[in-house]
């Protein structure tokens, strides 16, 4: 460690830092159950699906915007960092870990009020613990007109947890930081800050109108650590008289390829409203069941002749693209109409899941599934069900299934949408970049990550996500088992080469894991990391909140460099 009493600190066991006197002021500000620092509770925040166990110091579970302000005052005069989280299911980024073991967790899982919901102008007032399941239930239970724009990360993911990461759904409000407006953030001083209109008092526009008057300041406080969002406005989408989810299947590569022009050109003119996914063979076979182990019992990648065998059990293609049209009847016939005649001298199979059809196919499978003929429809209907729930509000935690691909026991009987991946000891990375929307981007991209897996000797399971007109959010997941040492030295070998790859190739990151931190450092040689620098140091003078979180901090980027040396990186 560097013994500069300068450098910012990235542990509270740091000897400058007080950690006892903040740990006995915290437990008079939150009680001795919402102070926890036993060893059995330390462990479990630092598990991780990404290999990236970090052991926090201590956790603490504030319940109010005005505890997280006394939290960090206390923090800042005790020189104890502190790294904010919303309900810790980061999957494949990092979970509930922090950047540097020693850090404080501030638990934000306790402050998961509805402040409000407006049900003439369609918005929400959240907390950070509000997860898509609660709000998704809130609203139907209260008869709300409104639907959510969910993730395939689960129920119990937070909204504020993924926007301040700038995630994204799958519905026309899929790009999610486009659709808030009023943040509450509390800085690394303490203070209190209300971003738009939200610093007037009495403002009417506060959730209508994210800009306000002067300097946009929102877009700081994502995927930095500049400040704890403890509240925001969050717009509803909604319901439209008329919805129909889709599935396009695409037989080989070349289709897909051949169709990314005409869907580039649908998407840009809105005629795809929906953030359409498409996932490759491989992502369709994980959700279905886990790697074949009696067919390659030494392996972690599918042999070409065993990954063709599979695809035909499966009656799958290459890829398949999902997505949804909404509107008023005519509009979503026209749409459908359009998406046909643009794919139609592709080879691709288009299918419309409109809602009478999906209750006739679960009618059908649940009296003659049974049946030798029919034994595949059940899981067809299934999935077809969780799309059209993803796409009109309902979350489903079904598309973790995949996540098991590598997982030696495969996917438990009891599985459901309250799995614990991290407790169950599931690996997974994923390197996320954005890509042009251009079919020469998308084949040399998929082409130089495959090999980069194939040298590793893991399979390549790739996710492509329509995220505007222009632009490609990418999802290359490195899955890998677990308990095994040298299969999860081999995948973290293969995450680092594939970020390093990325950015040479000039497709960076769209958001990084906690393990990519430090990768990014190489990055930061530039007038912009000055200003970042310089922003930190003014809203977070003691740099207590996340450090080396995003942290283009000089410092921290020589720890980083350092860390990086030491492991041989």
């Amino acid at each position: 460690m560097p013994k500069d009493d300068a450098t910012p600190l990235i542990s509270a066991f740091d000897p400058r830092s007080d950690l006892s006197g903040a740990l006995r002021d915290w437990r008079a500000l939150l009680g001795d159950v919402h102070v926890l620092a036993d060893e059995q509770v330390r462990d479990h925040y630092a598990r991780s699906t990404s290999s990236s166990s970090r052991r926090p110091a201590a956790i603490l579970k504030p319940g109010t915007r005005d505890e997280v302000v006394k939290v960090v005052r206390i923090a800042r005069r005790c020189r104890t960092p502190l790294y904010p989280i919303s309900t810790g299911q980061n999957w494949g980024y990092g979970d509930a870990c922090a950047v540097y073991d020693g850090q404080v967790i501030v638990d934000l899982g306790r402050m998961n009020r509805i402040e409000h919901v407006d049900t003439e102008l369609g918005y929400a007032v959240i907390e950070p613990g509000v997860t898509q399941g609660q709000l998704s239930r809130y609203l139907a239970e209260q008869g709300v007109p409104f639907w959510i724009d969910c993730t395939g990360a689960g129920p119990n993911s937070s909204f504020i947890g993924n926007i301040v990461e700038r995630g994204f759904g799958h519905s026309p409000y899929g790009n999610r930081f486009e659709t808030i407006s009023g943040m509450e953030v509390v800085l690394g001083t303490g203070e209190v800050l209300r971003t738009g209109f939200g610093h007037y008092p009495g403002a009417k526009t506060t959730h209508l109108y994210p800009y306000g008057i002067g300097p946009y300041l929102d877009g700081i406080f994502t995927q930095s650590n500049f400040g704890i969002v403890t509240q925001l406005g969050l717009w509803l989408q909604p319901i439209p008289e008329s919805f129909c989810p889709y599935i396009v299947l695409f037989k080989e590569d070349q289709d897909l390829l051949e169709a990314i022009p005409r869907l580039q050109k649908l998407r840009l003119n809105r005629i795809l409203q929906s953030v359409p996914h498409i996932g490759n063979d491989l992502r369709a076979l994980a959700s279905d069941a886990p790697f074949p182990r009696d067919r390659l019992p030494a392996q972690a990648r599918l042999t070409p002749e065993v990954r063709a065998a599979l695809r035909k059990e499966a009656g799958i293609g290459a890829w398949s693209m999902s997505g949804a049209f909404y509107g008023t009847s005519r509009q979503v016939a026209l749409h459908k109409k359009l998406l046909k005649h643009a794919l139609a001298n592709v080879d691709a199979k288009v299918i419309f899941l409109p809602r009478h059809l999906l209750a006739a196919g679960q009618w059908f499978v649940r009296r003659f599934g049974h049946l030798a003929p029919f034994r595949g429809l059940e899981k067809k209907i299934r999935l077809g069900s969780a799309l059209a729930g993803m796409h009109s509000g309902v979350p489903t935690g079904a598309f973790l299934r995949g996540c098991y691909w590598r997982h030696q026991a495969g996917v438990p009987a009891d599985f459901s949408d309250d799995s614990d991946l991290a407790r169950e000891r599931i690996g997974l990375m994923w390197m996320a970049p954005i890509i042009p929307f251009r079919r020469e981007d998308l084949a040399l991209l998929n082409q130089e990550m495959d090999a980069l897996f194939a040298r590793f000797g893991f399979d390549c399971h790739v996710t492509v996500n329509m995220i505007n007109g222009r632009a490609l959010a990418a999802v290359y997941t490195i899955d890998f088992d677990a308990e095994d040492e040298a299969e999860t030295r081999r995948g973290v070998e293969c995450y680092e080469a594939g970020v390093r790859s990325l950015f040479e190739l000039g497709y960076p990151l769209y958001r990084s894991s906690v393990r990519g931190m430090g990768l990014l450092a190489s990055q930061r040689d530039d007038g912009f990391c000055d200003v970042v620098d310089r922003l930190k140091l003014a809203l977070d003078p003691g740099a207590i909140l996340a450090p080396g979180r995003y942290d283009w901090l000089r410092s921290h980027r020589a720890i980083q460099s350092s860390q990086n040396e030491d492991s041989g990186n």
